[in-house]
């Protein structure tokens, strides 16, 4: 029996025979694609090729693709361990031809690794195809040896593929297998007819063969090209003839270290379900934080922390109470580590990132279940008998409840849950999150310049050597359209025969300039790479410009000089960063201007000052030695093996540029740089933040920035000297001096403060009401601020002995209330946090607190006296219950 990487080798090292590519999957961050969350099929990585924007040196490739389905479109997260053969991770093997072979060769290959490298029976394949695709009708019936009866014609739904709403688009063929009358699900079980796993999808092949414009219309594609994908997991569940795929090898292993955990054995109807979640999860989790995915609360991010978080519930569900998801990364590393080596190389910082989420996790869930719970109470209270769906989603989203959890404390309450209400809650989040990644995309500019200028050659690139040089208006684009001559005030894109211009890539910002022409200029504000080469200058037309017009390039050299510092700093804090805090330290990311860099990285916990104070000392000493930068190019692979770091998520082509800094720093860099470090001049941290979980961010300055920081710095400690009337020298002790001095004041006015609380009490405390012999005492009082309001309610509070006092005072602009309760009269059943939130609503505020203290703030000052009213008779219902 083949395992489940030996079908993995298989699969590529057949199509390597047809003279295919073998491609390596990309990650699971699509790179340069704001509309997809994650990389959910194998055609993902080649979108740019199949839409003619970028070539390849190959026409034919062949990959196994790390996908991800939960969260956007594509979201398999709630149905994962409730059937067979759903996965948030899983693998991908397709076979892809761009202009190259159509639905013969395809058809072909499916049906003999099906068949002869995969021995499946002949007898228990059945295909689908497009109603209207009477081709590959034909071709299946003279190409193999399946019938016309097990060739079955399904609709647009099951048997047609298309990118987008617009693009290409075409007929797909689907390959099944029976597995059996005891997979079926019933007397109406068949193709098209239901979705049980009797008859089960293995194989997908796509012809891509026409175009979709926006009314719909679709006119055939010049080259026609092909797209499959097979899941690794389901042909391996069918030739290992196992019920699932979580049955296979390359989960099952998993699935016994849950086992090992919890000490409950797996079973494969219901109870087994929380065992398969987590082992699909853990696998997802590896994959995604390996390629760079960190826990948020927004995007991908939120997406990993909601798979990680469910996974969780989930142990807990099976008994196991403290953490535990890390441990399961060295599984998950032992089974795929050698299909993909970036796990094994990440398994440290993977499991430490899991555990850190798991720890934090730990926390919230306590929050809410301690919120749930108080849901319950004030439902009881007011009688009522549902949980609302802003309830249910507030728990949800926040503190990562699942629904069914909400469910169990709402059934063991005797509540009923709005589920109605909480669907249309997700579906409002799933409608802002389409809203934003399409607003992400309103004009893709890739697109436009293939649909109009695709004959025009990729750019020659001169700016490494020069920031000046001559060139040739090619193509002028205005407006989403050609022009062969544009005008004052128009705002173009334009590309050129060769350019100095940097684009934007690498992190580095886009050169500034401006090009001119004959009777004219253009200011160039912005310079880009689209994927085939071409190299897009955006800017503001001065005069006239015409295509074909003789140009002078000319890049600003201030910009130019100043990006390339920041650009050599960056290399050189890499490097100090992981010389001071280590290894595990990875660029996870940068910006690089000409007035600033941002460098973003892989570190579990806060910098110190003493460390941030040697990563500065280290950088700024290299500067000082004068250290020359050197640029060679060389293959990727010999890059790599002579050390050279990488920068995470980029893409590389086979021949790359390495950045070398004497014997200090190497590293891959498509960016400009100065020729030797004394060029940066100085070197300035000036922030450190968490950007999230083990991501932390530095943002530095260099040469003229940092003059004019210090100036700045410099200019504000002048002015202050000036206002405390004391030498810069001197000012630090200046400043203790007068710290101490309000100290002291600060203290007197407390002190004054007291008395003349005392005053008040004395006057207020005759106000005190007794209600079924429980004292109270609702008013207004003169308050500096929070903790004299709190001091005036204690004082009342020992004066009264037993009973509840209500404070309201005015604070500038706001008002703000206290409440406190003794405690004999807490087990009467009265609870400060649950009376200060209806008064305090009252003048348009919120607030909560303990039984027997707490306060709440409010906007309206004039609703005081009324808020205080609604307290009294609070108060008065509340007592006399």
């Amino acid at each position: 029996m083949l395992s489940g990487n030996e079908i993995r080798e298989k699969f590529l090292t057949y199509f390597e025979s047809k003279g295919h590519t073998r491609v390596d999957s990309s990650l699971l961050v699509p790179y340069n694609d704001p509309t997809l969350l994650f990389a959910n099929a194998g055609m993902n990585q080649f979108k740019d090729v199949f839409l003619g924007v970028e070539k390849r040196p190959y026409s034919r490739a062949t990959t196994s693709q790390k996908c991800v389905r939960a969260g956007g479109k594509h979201n398999d997260l709630d149905t994962v361990g409730r059937t067979a053969r759903h996965h948030t991770f899983f693998e991908m093997l397709g076979n892809f031809s761009f202009g190259d072979y159509f639905k013969k060769e395809a058809i072909t290959y499916a049906w003999e690794f099906l068949t002869k490298e995969m021995e499946l029976p002949i007898d228990k394949l059945f295909i689908t195809i497009y109603k209207d695709d009477d081709e590959a009708f034909e071709l299946w019936q003279e190409l193999t040896s399946i019938p016309a009866e097990r060739i079955i014609r399904l609709g647009e739904k099951d048997n047609f593929w298309s990118m987008g709403e617009t693009g290409p688009c075409g007929p797909c063929s689907e390959v099944h297998i029976d597995r059996g009358e005891e997979y079926s699900c019933g007397s109406n079980c068949g193709i098209g007819k239901c979705d049980c796993d009797r008859y089960l999808e293995i194989w997908n092949l796509v012809f891509m063969q026409y175009n979709r414009d926006a009314e719909g219309i679709m006119t055939p594609l010049p080259r026609p090209s092909i797209d499959t994908g097979m899941g690794l997991e389901r042909i391996t569940s069918v030739v290992q003839n196992v019920e699932s795929n979580y049955d296979t090898d390359l989960i099952r292993p998993i699935l016994k270290a849950v086992e090992k955990l919890c000490g409950i054995a797996y079973h494969k109807g219901s109870k087994g379900f929380p065992l398969r979640v987590i082992s699909d999860h853990i696998r997802a989790c590896t994959f995604l934080i390996s390629d760079g995915v960190l826990p948020g609360n927004e995007g991908r991010g939120y997406v990993l922390r909601r798979i990680l978080r469910r996974a969780i519930r989930f142990g807990k569900v099976l008994g196991i109470e403290n953490s535990f998801m890390h441990s399961l990364v060295p599984e998950v590393v032992a089974l795929m580590g050698n299909a993909y080596p970036e796990i094994r190389e990440k398994e440290d910082y993977v499991s430490k990132v899991i555990l850190i989420e798991e720890e934090r996790f730990h926390e919230t869930l306590n929050d809410g279940i301690h919120l749930a719970q108080e849901i319950v109470n004030e439902l009881k209270e007011k009688n009522l008998d549902i949980i609302s769906g802003k309830d249910i989603f507030k728990l949800y989203d926040t503190f990562g409840f699942p629904i069914d959890l909400t469910q169990d404390i709402a059934e063991e309450a005797g509540l009923k849950v709005d589920l109605e209400g909480f669907n249309k809650a997700m579906e409002e989040q799933r409608e802002k999150a389409r809203a934003a990644r399409q607003g992400s995309n309103t004009w893709d500019l890739a697109l436009t310049v293939t649909k109009l200028a695709g004959d025009v050659p990729f750019t020659k690139f001169t700016g490494y050597e020069t920031t000046e040089d001559q060139s040739e208006i090619l193509a002028i684009i205005k407006d989403e359209s050609l022009f062969t001559e544009v005008n004052e005030g128009d705002k173009v894109y334009l590309i050129v025969a060769n350019t100095p211009f940097y684009p934007e890539g690498g992190g580095q910002a886009g050169d500034k300039g401006v090009i001119i022409a004959a009777n004219g200029k253009i200011n160039i504000e912005c310079t880009r790479k689209l994927p085939d080469g071409k190299i897009i200058h955006q800017g503001i037309v001065s005069g006239l410009v015409r295509i074909g017009e003789k140009v002078e390039m000319v890049v600003d050299p201030l910009t130019r000089r100043n990006t390339a510092k920041n650009h050599t700093a960056t290399h050189l804090l890499q490097k100090a960063l992981q010389l001071v805090l280590g290894d595990h330290v990875h660029q996870a990311g940068s910006s690089v201007g000409e007035e600033r860099l941002r460098f973003d990285f892989t570190h579990f916990t806060a910098i110190t000052s003493k460390e941030l104070v040697s990563i500065e000392r280290i950088v700024n000493e290299k500067i000082a030695e004068s250290l020359e930068v050197s640029v060679a190019e060389m293959k990727i692979d010999e890059a790599k093996k002579s050390g050279a770091m990488a920068l995470f998520g980029e893409k590389y082509g086979d021949l790359v540029r390495v950045v070398k800094i004497a014997d200090f720093s190497k590293e891959l860099c498509g960016g400009t740089h100065v020729k030797n470090t004394s060029q940066v001049g100085i070197f300035k941290i000036v922030s450190e933040s968490a950007v999230g979980a083990g991501l932390r961010r530095i943002e530095a300055i260099t040469g003229q920035g940092v003059e004019k920081y210090l100036a700045e710095k410099e200019n504000i400690l002048e002015e202050i000297a000036g206002i405390v009337k004391t030498p810069i020298s001197e000012l630090s002790f200046r400043i203790q001096g007068i710290v101490e001095e309000l100290k002291q004041k600060e203290n007197e006015v407390k002190k004054l403060e007291n008395r003349l609380a005392k005053v008040q009490t004395n006057d207020i405390i005759s106000k005190a009401i007794v209600v079924q012999g429980v004292s109270f005492l609702v008013s207004q009082v003169d308050a500096r601020d929070m903790d004299a309001l709190r001091n005036m309610a204690d004082m009342f509070k020992e004066k009264l002995e037993s009973g509840i006092v209500v404070l309201g005072a005015v604070m500038e602009d706001k008002v703000n209330f206290i409440v406190a309760v003794t405690k004999d009269v807490i087990e009467k059943g009265v609870h400060a946090g649950k009376i200060i939130k209806e008064v305090a609503s009252v003048a348009g505020g919120g607030g909560g607190g303990r039984p027997d203290m707490a306060q709440a703030g409010a906007k309206d000052v004039s609703k005081l006296e009324e808020a205080l009213q609604v307290a009294e008779k609070i108060v008065i219902t509340l007592l006399k219950q």
